[in-house]
């Protein structure tokens, strides 16, 4: 199906629905939530009943996005006649909530993941795009409706931060001319840089820094390797968010060209993120393991033990580098 036939399905479905349930992926970032956030303000300003679902709390650092105060545990949810995944790569991103996107008169999914194979009624799936937010500026012009100041927060939250605050290989020129315009129309990127980048609370500095001092070089320092246990992260009092960005920490190191972080989850299973300098294409290593992502950061999560699961990602990444 063409780009354009995608985007027609889902401005029809848009505009024929009165009703919303937009599902947010688990372990929330900006772009799943600024997406969400962006498509509500939109859906509302056309008279619409909307709700945002997800599975997991709004951490912290997103919590200043206007509406998602309002996210919904999908067994607190009405479940609407239209049901819209954002930035879900597949039904497991949002597998709590399954069955509320299943139950909908209607389904669509808008996202920019490769791997994304399109299991909804629509799909409109762009991976050329840097992030689902950009997406959504694109269906605010097809509508021809006015991006508010809030709209404008949550969907250049949602490009920053998928792009690593335009920095990844993943920024588009299209990118910076959408920040560029919003930038135009009034938004203070100051204030939101620093809610997102420039907040941190000090546990999240201490198991950061825990972290770092206890991850490892493999193959001739090209592979940077960290982790965290849930005792070692009670230690500190801290929370899976105050985990995010460890990995990109890892990467960061000089000789390092593939970086991976492994969490344990209290449920056992452990996530693994991983982030590469342009040596392997990590999504399709992640996309291996039942997971996704881009070439350039992508992740799953695993449920064997930890020492297997560290054992089967050095020799997946070993076996995929090109240096």
């Amino acid at each position: 199906m063409t780009d354009d036939r995608a985007l027609a399905e889902i401005i029809a479905g848009i505009e024929g629905y009165d009703s919303f349930t937009l599902f947010s992926h688990v372990s929330p970032d900006g772009d799943t939530l600024g997406s969400a956030a962006a498509m509500c303000i939109l859906l509302e300003g056309m008279g619409k009943t909307v709700e945002i679902v997800c599975e997991d709390r709004v951490p912290h650092i997103y919590q200043f996005l206007p509406g998602v105060d309002r996210v919904k545990l999908p067994q607190d949810a009405v479940g609407y006649e239209c049901a819209v995944a954002m930035d879900c790569a597949d039904v497991q991103r949002f597998k709590k909530g399954e069955y509320l996107f299943k139950n909908a008169r209607y389904s669509m999914s808008i996202d920019h993941h490769f791997t994304n194979k399109g299991y909804a009624d629509a799909n409109l799936i762009r991976d050329t795009a840097s992030a689902t937010a950009e997406i959504v500026y694109d269906i605010y012009h097809e509508l021809d409706k006015p991006i508010t100041p809030e709209a404008a927060v949550c969907i250049y939250t949602g490009i920053v931060t998928d792009t690593g605050n335009l920095t990844y290989s993943i920024t588009t020129p299209k990118s910076i001319r959408i920040v560029a315009e919003l930038l135009e129309n009034g938004l203070n990127i100051t204030e939101v840089n620093r809610r997102i980048y420039r907040t941190v609370p000090f546990r999240k500095t201490r198991v950061q820094g825990f972290a770092m001092s206890n991850m490892q070089l493999e193959y001739n320092g090209t592979i940077g390797i960290a982790t965290l246990t849930v005792p070692q992260m009670e230690r500190f009092g801290a929370t899976s968010e105050d985990c995010e960005g460890i990995v990109d920490m890892v990467r960061d190191v000089e000789s390092v060209r593939v970086a991976i972080f492994i969490r344990e989850g209290r449920d056992g299973t452990y996530k693994v993120s991983m982030r590469s300098k342009e040596c392997a294409d990590v999504g399709k290593i992640a996309k291996r393991f039942g997971g996704g992502g881009h070439a350039g950061a992508a992740g799953y999560t695993s449920d064997r033990p930890l020492s297997t699961t560290i054992a089967e990602i050095l020799s997946a990444v070993e076996a995929e580098m090109v240096l």
